[in-house]
């Protein structure tokens, strides 16, 4: 079955960097599309990187310049880059994976999630 698992959250102070990994099995992996999503407490599921298998890649405004997704189709791993971390990108984020194609404003698209990794940017 499909199994999605992130790893790569933590702590950091504003301006630093973490990179996100999403280690997936389970399916054809270059056929499907990979997204990238966060929940602050509080708040609703917020898109935040997408990429399509072909290689189209959509971000939100709120993180365009500082995040990069990107995946390694021969370890079946996804990857988020996120530099210049903001105190509001404080969430649990999670990788998605369905068919495509990508749409961060359309979480309900995707049908398979990992369970999350938490990302904490505070000084």
């Amino acid at each position: 079955q499909v199994q999605l698992a992130e790893s790569g959250g933590g702590s950091v102070q504003p301006g630093g960097s973490l990179r996100l990994s999403c280690a997936a099995s389970g399916y054809t992996y270059s056929s499907y599309s990979m997204g990238w999503f966060r929940q602050a407490p509080g708040k609703e599921r917020e898109g935040v990187a997408c990429i399509d298998p072909d290689g189209s890649i959509s971000y939100a405004d709120s993180v365009k310049g500082r995040f990069t997704i990107s995946q390694d189709n021969g370890n079946h791993t996804s990857y988020l880059q996120m530099n210049s971390l903001k105190p509001e990108d404080t969430a649990m984020y999670y990788c998605a994976t369905d068919f495509p194609p990508c749409s961060l404003s359309e979480s309900w698209r995707f049908g398979y999630w990992g369970q999350g990794t938490p990302v904490n940017v505070s000084s």
